[in-house]
């Protein structure tokens, strides 16, 4: 059995651990171990999984592997933890506020001879794999991307272009490389409200 752990327990931690804890038949997670997961909050215990310190999470021989789930500004400390401790790490996206610590850290992986493994699930469902087969082939001549969102807190989550971050990749990912043409944005503090908007361009332009 491969052991793991999971850190944060938002609603992407919260997933992770309720399918540690119920692995689908024949499928690899059969073949995790969950010891338990970290947060700063507490908790005791959730669907049986023990709350354990992160020091622990670290020290302890058995567990392998990370899961990490807390929020973006986050990321590259917990992830370089994991990895000076001699763990796998896997971690939801994005990894890193910039591609230099992006860099660095696989570049630690490496070194370290261990895996990190940047998961977008996102890209993985059914309706977006629909999604690329309908664009495939086809010239993209103009198109929108609009989502909407509650306002999250800068101080952990990022400037606001990475509260949206996942959604660009789906268009890089559609259409490839794009570049920012202009970008404004719009913020109404006594309502709470905040729009970005961003134009790109592929390579064709």
């Amino acid at each position: 059995m491969f052991g793991t752990v999971v850190v944060g327990v938002g609603i992407a931690g919260l997933a992770r651990i309720r399918d540690l804890m119920n692995p689908m038949p024949s499928s690899p997670s059969e073949h995790l171990k969950l010891f338990g997961f970290v947060s700063r909050r507490s908790f005791g215990n959730i669907n049986e999984a023990k709350q354990i310190s992160l020091e622990d999470a670290l020290k302890n021989k058995d567990i392998h592997a990370a899961f990490i789930s807390t929020e973006n500004r986050s990321h590259e400390e917990t992830i370089r933890m994991f990895l000076e401790a001699g763990k796998h790490v896997l971690v939801e996206y994005p990894m890193a506020l910039s591609a230099k610590a992006a860099h660095e850290l696989w570049e630690m992986a490496e070194q370290k001879g261990k895996v990190l493994h940047v998961e977008h699930i996102e890209l993985l469902t059914e309706e977006y794999k629909q999604l690329k087969k309908e664009v495939a082939g086809k010239d993209l001549v103009k198109g929108t991307l609009h989502f909407t969102g509650s306002v999250l807190d800068e101080n952990k989550s990022g400037f606001p272009a990475f509260s949206g971050i996942a959604r660009l990749t789906w268009l890089i990912d559609l259409f490839g490389d794009l570049t920012v043409t202009s970008a404004t944005r719009e913020k109404q503090k006594d309502k709470n409200y905040s729009r970005m908007t961003v134009h790109f361009q592929t390579a064709n332009k």
